[in-house]
């Protein structure tokens, strides 16, 4: 029941390291040829690795975790060890160079979350459900009838269909109500479903009584979709 965008967010994000990788050599080799006294290779790649050790802070932002780097820990573990043997001012550069790739990193993942939420919206039900060739519908509890999904009907109001507020409050006491008996608000299941090519994300689907909620859900979050026609008719 993860609900997450990981498989092309972490694809967009690996091409963006390699860049910055890529970003990062040509600077480094830059600041080489630039050296009157050539410091050895191995030990300019150690320099720049260490120096990316740093101390960070965690914020969440669109649903994903972003590293802030703040102190940079691996520049002065390197300036004590560097400075005692003079040779601080030879690596002095990509030490730092070190540090400012986590500047780089989080400077392309901020870039890279708007493309991401551009290719897949959150607030788009064709982003959960992408192909319903395969689908079928699951009745979850007994108040629920056999029913299958009506695929003309999903298919020309999928573009259509609005993101509405979750009333979870309401829903819980119009459900537990003296009158109300045992019934469940989404009592079919809908399952066989692919999202968007890319997306990564893997739902759990819920069709509403009347057929024509559904609820997109998983240990993170719940978005809630309402359409204006039936989504769903009798089974065989």
């Amino acid at each position: 029941m993860n609900f997450q965008f990981d498989l092309s967010f972490k694809l967009i994000a690996i091409l963006v390291q390699l860049l910055v990788w890529c970003i990062t050599g040509i600077i480094a080799y830059r600041i080489y040829i630039k050296q009157q006294v050539k410091p050895e290779i191995w030990k300019v790649i150690v320099c720049i690795l260490a120096g990316i050790f740093c101390f960070s802070i965690n914020i969440t932002l669109w649903d994903q975790q972003i590293k802030i780097p703040i102190l940079p820990l691996g520049v002065w573990i390197l300036y004590g060890i560097l400075r005692r043997r003079d040779r601080w001012q030879s690596y002095r550069l990509y030490a730092w160079l070190g540090f400012y790739i986590n500047l780089l990193f989080l400077l392309s993942t901020m870039l890279s979350i708007p493309v991401q939420n551009t290719l897949y919206p959150a607030d788009r039900l064709s982003t959960y459900i992408s192909n319903i060739s395969h689908s079928s519908v699951v009745v979850i509890h007994p108040s629920g009838e056999k029913k299958e999904l009506d695929q003309d009907s999903f298919l020309e109001q999928i573009h259509t269909i609005k993101k509405a507020n979750i009333h979870g409050q309401q829903w819980y006491y119009e459900l537990n109500g003296p009158e109300t008996g045992t019934k469940e608000r989404f009592p079919y299941l809908l399952i066989g479903t692919t999202s968007k090519w890319g997306s990564g994300v893997k739902p759990v689907i819920y069709i509403e009584a009347d057929g024509k909620g559904i609820l997109v859900s998983s240990s993170q979050k719940q978005l809630y979709f309402r359409s204006k026609a039936v989504l769903l008719k009798g089974g065989e």
